[in-house]
């Protein structure tokens, strides 16, 4: 814990119950870390008057109890949600930087606060009251997952090329037909493959198995010759890097983004992540059920799942409009001829 070395005692206590107890990753224990710091920031520039050209980001809070915990109030609180939607800069290193982060930047950040007050008053019981716990998070605009079409997929693995050309399809042959997180793809390690499923460790590190068809095994298998020839720093990485380590998360983003380039997608559009969504709208199409679905991507609730199935609603809308017949018009019966 030492790279949170400028936060107080306490949050550092409650990011080491989050990393040891609840086992969260790596990823999440940064996210706590940085929003709860920039909160409690901003609650000090309130409580002490401070100037508002104040650079938040150099106020010190590595003294902070829960003294100054318990002195926070509501009405602190919802400033620091209106602070976030109208005048935190979003992107510092923009041309033109705008002031306001996105509804779901701010619902991350409320989840950590409530998530902080939760192990203060019912994990540690440190605080009796939860200043939280009844606050609403921001209205967020619902949107159905960008996803590939069956066209496009093909054309994304017909595009692969390169010195690591089978590696690279073996990882895009895991996002589309297992629907994995870029994290859990780079976590594989060479024991995790079987014949006809892989071993993945997801959020939590919560384990499950994913199935593949014989395409993807097959890729996998044409791949692993050359993975054998290579030693890594890591040996046990079933997916290996120009450097000789295990490949990053950061490298797999730009291998998928080069493979959409050359594929004539918009790599603005799509990532490793639309890969998944991908995937699960494929699986949905091919008549598996939404449960099964929920099994396969890890997610943990069902609701989560359930939006690939109206994307699947949509396709089966707009297949019935293609139907030429669906465009007739509509002929009354004659009565005379009943």
């Amino acid at each position: 814990m030492s790279k949170y070395a400028d936060c107080p005692q306490i949050l550092r206590d409650f990011l080491a119950y989050h990393e040891n107890i609840k086992a969260q990753s790596p990823r999440t224990i940064s996210e706590y870390y940085l929003d709860l710091r920039l909160f409690l920031r901003f609650i000090r520039l309130m409580q002490n008057e401070m100037p508002l050209s104040t650079d938040i980001n150099v106020i010190p809070i590595k003294d902070i109890d829960i003294e100054f915990i318990r002195s926070i109030t509501t009405s602190q609180i919802f400033d620091f949600l209106s602070y976030l939607a109208n005048d935190r800069i979003a992107n510092p290193d923009a041309l033109s930087p705008e002031r306001g982060i996105s509804a779901t930047s701010r619902s991350r950040k409320l989840s950590a606060i409530k998530s902080f007050y939760k192990y203060l008053t019912i994990r540690t019981k440190q605080l009796t009251e939860n200043p939280v716990a009844d606050l609403e998070y921001p209205k967020l605009r619902k949107s159905l997952p960008r996803y590939l079409t069956f066209k496009e997929s093909a054309a994304l693995l017909q595009s692969v090329s390169g010195p690591n050309a089978k590696r690279d399809y073996a990882i895009l042959m895991l996002f589309l037909n297992c629907g994995i997180r870029r994290s859990e793809l780079v976590g594989l390690n060479l024991n995790d493959v079987y014949e006809d499923r892989i071993r993945v460790i997801g959020k939590g590190n919560k384990e499950r198995f994913v199935y593949f068809g014989t395409s993807c095994r097959k890729a996998i298998e044409a791949y692993l010759p050359e993975r054998n020839k290579q030693v890594l720093s890591d040996n046990r990485a079933l997916f290996g890097s120009r450097d000789s380590n295990r490949i990053s998360v950061t490298a797999v983003h730009r291998l998928v983004k080069k493979a959409l380039l050359q594929a004539g997608l918009d790599p603005e559009l799509y990532s490793a992540h639309k890969l998944r969504h991908t995937a699960a709208t494929m699986m949905l199409s091919g008549g598996v059920d939404v449960k099964t679905v929920q099994e396969v991507l890890g997610h943990e609730n069902l609701n989560t799942t359930q939006i690939y199935t109206h994307i699947e609603n949509t396709e089966l809308r707009l297949a019935s409009e293609a139907n030429p017949l669906s465009k007739i018009d509509y002929i009354e019966e004659n009565e005379e001829g009943t």
